[in-house]
């Protein structure tokens, strides 16, 4: 049969999302330029205060690593969204190498004390200036709390849910070996830990403290919806009212 010139009109819409392939690569190289600007343009760099500067320096290579990022005109939003979660798992692996080699060079922070300070700060940067902007230039609060509770979703769930998965699989099919029998915790061999009990093998992690940090994180959690809900009640909205309220449960969020 004939080739159907509406499917290649469809597929060329699909791709560009209804704009053309010019505008979408303006809006490609757009990214990069809102990125190394403060604030994200020429003139609101012009009026930035010393704060905004110092934010903008801060987040500057995260802000320029997010932007090789496709803007959602492509692919319907479907390639902002894969290669986002590139970017975010490589940013994610990065982060925790190098806090992993902070705490060992410096011989005194343990993994659990690296992973529990570095690595979530490192990993939590890029959602709290996402936040950040979505609370200024959005109307509701619905995006900037969703992206909170949805990049920690994404943690838990895919972050540890997806290499753990991979992991078992992969020493479900080695079984007992050489690397498996001297591998070593606290001192001890996994043969002599954990062979007696798993005879098969497998991928084990030993827990240690992580009963702690799940209560610490729940009951965390649990204040701060709390007090969201709290301020729903009495401001109306989750985000502003009064100025001292804005900052009295900034600094108490920060303590949190």
């Amino acid at each position: 049969g004939a080739f159907d010139p509406s499917i290649g009109s469809r597929l060329l819409e699909f791709c560009h999302g209804g704009n053309s392939f010019q505008q979408c690569c303006d809006m490609y190289r757009e990214q990069f330029v809102n990125a190394l600007y403060c604030n994200g343009s020429a003139e609101e760099q012009a009026t930035a205060s010393a704060f905004d500067w110092v934010v903008h320096l801060f987040g500057v290579t995260w802000k320029v690593a997010f932007a090789v990022v496709p803007p959602g005109a492509f692919c319907g939003g479907w390639l902002c969204f894969a290669a986002a979660l590139i970017v975010i798992g490589g940013v994610t692996a990065t982060v925790g190498d190098v806090a992993s080699l902070l705490g060992c060079s410096t011989g005194f922070m343990t993994d659990d004390i690296t992973a529990l300070t570095l690595v979530a700060l490192g990993t939590s940067l890029p959602d709290t200036f996402a936040s950040k902007l979505a609370c200024v230039q959005d109307d509701t609060a619905d995006n900037s709390v969703g992206n909170i509770t949805g990049s920690n979703s994404v943690n838990v769930f895919l972050g540890v849910g997806v290499p753990y998965t991979m992991a078992a699989f992969y020493w479900e099919g080695q079984g007992v070996t050489q690397e498996w029998r001297d591998h070593l915790w606290k001192g001890q061999r996994f043969e002599d830990l954990y062979l007696p009990m798993y005879p098969q093998g497998g991928f084990i992690v030993p827990s240690e403290s992580l009963g702690i940090s799940v209560i610490a994180f729940t009951v965390i959690a649990v204040i701060g919806i709390g007090m969201l809900m709290w301020r729903r009640v009495h401001y109306g909205g989750e985000l502003g009212g009064p100025k001292f309220a804005q900052y009295r449960d900034a600094d108490f969020l920060i303590f949190l």
